[in-house]
């Protein structure tokens, strides 16, 4: 088989079975686990597929800068705003992550909620500006450019200070077997720092996210209270994340 014709076959492997598994790939086609190691690192230099241990996943199309992203489902977003944004109480305590489907959350807010929103994203706190009976806590650190929030020690050390009701919490990357990823160490760390002060934790994640993963993991499914997507709930991946005992609140 031709290289050309052995990346159409990766790819598709990737699109109808969600991974890829190198010793399989190489035991049906008939050559060495390292020609496809070879083609694995060829596809995930173009950011077609997430190398794992054994294989590859699908490379979530989240990792894009910040101004980027914003056009990326952005009806998906907010459906999944608009269900995130019912689970804050009035009085309550949220922490909301940064990134694009954070900020659509905050925008979905009521402006008249009486709450405490702890942020490590600047433009979490603008936006909320002009929610008179929303008190406003931002913490500080190095600002991470790519999502428009503060990492590092830090900002870890800051987070380690406060406690709330709610997370609410954005990844790149959602997959039965990867778990929570997304692109960048520091800020998986930061996530897992804010995730850790929240009686409950709820992940936002658009459908470009699901079935897919980035290079570091934030949180396994057993650490938090459930996912917030809208996906189709009969969709393939909503029912391995089932299987697995995780809460599914379908945004559609």
């Amino acid at each position: 088989m031709l290289a050309a014709e052995r990346r159409d076959h990766l790819l598709g492997l990737l699109a109808h079975e969600g991974k890829i598994v190198a010793k399989d790939v190489a035991a049906d086609l008939r050559i060495s686990e390292d020609s496809v190691r070879r083609d694995l690192r060829d596809l995930a230099a173009e950011g077609l597929c997430q190398r794992v241990y054994g294989g590859a996943l699908p490379a979530s199309p989240a990792v894009a800068d910040y101004g980027a992203r914003q056009t990326v489902a952005p009806d998906g977003k907010l459906k999944v705003a608009a269900v995130a944004a019912g689970l804050v109480r009035p009085g309550s305590a949220l922490i909301l992550d940064g990134g694009t489907t954070a900020l659509a959350v905050a925008r979905a807010l009521p402006q008249d909620l009486a709450c405490t929103v702890i942020t490590h994203s600047p433009t979490i706190a603008v936006a909320l500006l002009d929610h008179p009976q929303a008190e406003l806590f931002l913490l500080g650190g190095r600002i991470f450019k790519h999502s428009a929030v503060a990492c590092g020690a830090a900002a870890v050390e800051a987070a380690q200070n406060i406690s709330a009701d709610l997370c609410l919490l954005g990844v790149t990357g959602v997959h039965p077997e990867a778990g929570l990823t997304t692109a960048d160490a520091e800020e998986a760390a930061m996530k897992r720092a804010l995730s850790a002060r929240a009686a409950d934790t709820y992940i936002l994640a658009s459908s470009e996210k699901i079935g897919t993963a980035s290079r570091f993991r934030v949180l396994p499914w057993e650490k938090v209270s459930g996912l917030i997507t809208d996906v189709d709930p009969h969709d393939t991946v909503i029912g391995q994340l089932k299987a697995l005992g995780v809460e599914v609140l379908a945004a559609n």
